[in-house]
């Protein structure tokens, strides 16, 4: 299902609208707005891009909060001579591989 507001949100972000429950109907466009109000047909054919951007962003959330957990501390001890570059290493590659980008659009 296509997240209409999501879309507004992301490639019109300075546009004033409405909209109740995802209804494309229902979409008011305020008249100040700048650009014309998108048809369905521009909105169905911005979400590809818009969906795997956040899917990006969820990604890329998942793996910040990993390697602040698992790696971070492992590269700490590389740096003081406690630990060795592979042990980080490997810590990086599993956070990559528990959380891969999706296919782009």
């Amino acid at each position: 299902m296509i997240d209409y507001a999501a879309v507004l949100s992301a490639n019109y972000p300075d546009a004033l609208w409405g909209m109740i429950d995802n209804d494309l109907v229902t979409l008011v466009w305020d008249e100040s707005n700048t650009d014309p109000k998108p048809t369905q047909a521009d909105l169905d054919a911005q979400w590809p891009q818009v969906d795997y951007n956040r899917q990006v962003r969820a990604v890329e959330k998942a793996r910040r909060a990993d390697y602040e957990a698992q790696s971070d501390p492992l590269f700490f001890e590389w740096q003081r001579g406690d630990g060795t570059e592979q042990a980080w290493l490997d810590a990086v590659a599993a956070v990559k591989a528990a959380h891969p980008y999706p296919p782009a659009p």
